[in-house]
């Protein structure tokens, strides 16, 4: 599967709609960091920069203009240079850029070019500058500062691409679909190796060779093996190759991973059980009938006109009544009796990043993409686990784009 470039030409063209008259948007790709005197850390572009180009370099700059309805397009990248190439690598050709891009020839220039154009944006006093807020790129703040200094009021941009990537289009939700097929079968090839004696390291290590192997090599977020008790820490990305890091016989391993494709995430969690529980008295096996009541419920409960906040209610509800039955919390429960053991939220929608762009307080709407996740951990068992899919929000409820795989045949490990 890859993107196309008419998808991010019509990403600009509904910015660019959705832009008052006689304003400029510019979006940076950003810059790389460095990690010592000598070396960078792997560069990640601005999500908001390769939602309107596809492209992932650091340095571009796209300028967007409108005025008097017309609007003109224009990106900036470093020209090919043999001498820097040789110590940093190869630069795409600028012809290369506007393919990717879905731009003409004539709209791609060389960056020693965007100097000239920033400062006649800076001049120019009759058109607002539109800036991305939401980046964490360092420029974008810096031209903004620079611009109000002269007493100009800069806008905010990531209120318009916010509410434009909310709504998935086809290639989005199908790249999301993709990108946890491809977790889905790496945590596959993972779970031959569960047994006891095996460690976080070992099977993190094979999650993430699985993954890169179907062509995942950037993954949407840092994968977490914890075995046992180190699931009570949400995000364990440090995996162990000793100590609490080794399965054991009757313990739990939880998984949370999730490929990237087309720059698009899945965030899958899968709880696997290390020997077979004898039977339905293991405490592992009442927790997990809970959670498979919850993500049924949940996807059930998932449509337009529904929010994080009522589908929390609707678990918390749910959670609460199963952990006054089993004596942890009274029957005439609070919320915040059920969140001493419901820890984190539901639901989060994905997109570019794991965790996507939008309010929580919306109302969900047919083309969202979210992350469903009940989780339930109860440190007076010793356990506590999550088991999380992806799914598309439809017109009338939702559709999984991961397998929804919950069923004890399918994480149970002998």
């Amino acid at each position: 599967m890859t993107a196309d470039p008419l998808f991010f030409r019509h990403n600009r063209e509904r910015l660019a709609a959705a832009l008052p008259d006689r304003t400029a948007a510019l979006f940076f790709s950003g810059e790389e960091k460095h990690m010592s005197l000598d070396s960078d850390y792997r560069f990640f572009v601005d999500r908001n920069f390769f939602y309107l180009t596809g492209l992932g370099c650091s340095g571009f700059v796209l300028v967007i203009e409108k005025e008097d309805g017309r609007v003109k397009t224009g990106i900036y990248a470093p020209a090919r240079d043999s001498m820097k190439e040789r110590w940093h690598g190869k630069r795409m050709d600028l012809s290369d850029i506007a393919a990717i891009a879905g731009l003409s020839a004539e709209e791609v220039f060389d960056l020693e070019k965007y100097e000239e154009k920033e400062f006649e944006l800076k001049r120019d006093t009759d058109i607002t500058v539109f800036l991305d807020s939401s980046s964490v790129m360092t420029r974008p703040a810096e031209l903004k500062a620079q611009i109000e200094k002269d007493g100009r009021k800069v806008k905010d941009v990531s209120e318009i691409t916010t509410s434009l990537r909310l709504i998935k289009e086809p290639l989005e939700y199908e790249s999301i679909r993709e990108a946890a097929r491809i977790t889905e079968e790496a945590i596959e090839e993972m779970k031959t190796l569960i047994r006891p004696g095996v460690s976080e390291y070992e099977l993190y290590l094979k999650l993430e060779y699985e993954m890169a192997k179907r062509s995942s090599m950037a993954f949407a977020f840092e994968t977490i093996v914890s075995c046992g008790k180190n699931a009570f820490y949400l995000h364990h990305s440090e995996p162990e190759k000793d100590g609490d890091g080794i399965a054991k016989e009757g313990s739990i391993i939880q998984i949370d991973c999730g490929a990237r494709i087309n720059g698009y995430c899945a965030d899958i969690s899968r709880v696997f059980f290390v020997g077979e529980p004898e039977d339905e008295s293991d405490k592992r096996m009442k927790l997990l009938g809970l959670i498979q009541d919850l993500r049924k419920a949940a996807f059930g409960f998932i449509a337009p006109g529904k929010t994080f906040a009522s589908l929390n209610s609707q678990m918390y509800d749910i959670a609460g009544k199963w952990l006054a039955g089993q004596g942890l919390i009274p029957d005439n429960f609070t919320e915040e009796d059920v969140r001493r053991y419901y820890w984190h939220n539901t639901s989060h929608f994905i997109g570019l990043d794991v965790h996507d762009v939008g309010p929580r307080d919306k109302e969900f709407e047919a083309g969202n993409c979210l992350a469903v996740e009940p989780g339930v951990y109860i440190p007076e068992w010793d356990i506590g686990f999550r088991i999380e899919d992806d799914c598309l929000v439809t017109e009338d409820g939702c559709l999984l784009l991961s397998s929804g795989k919950d069923s004890p045949e399918g994480i149970i490990v002998g």
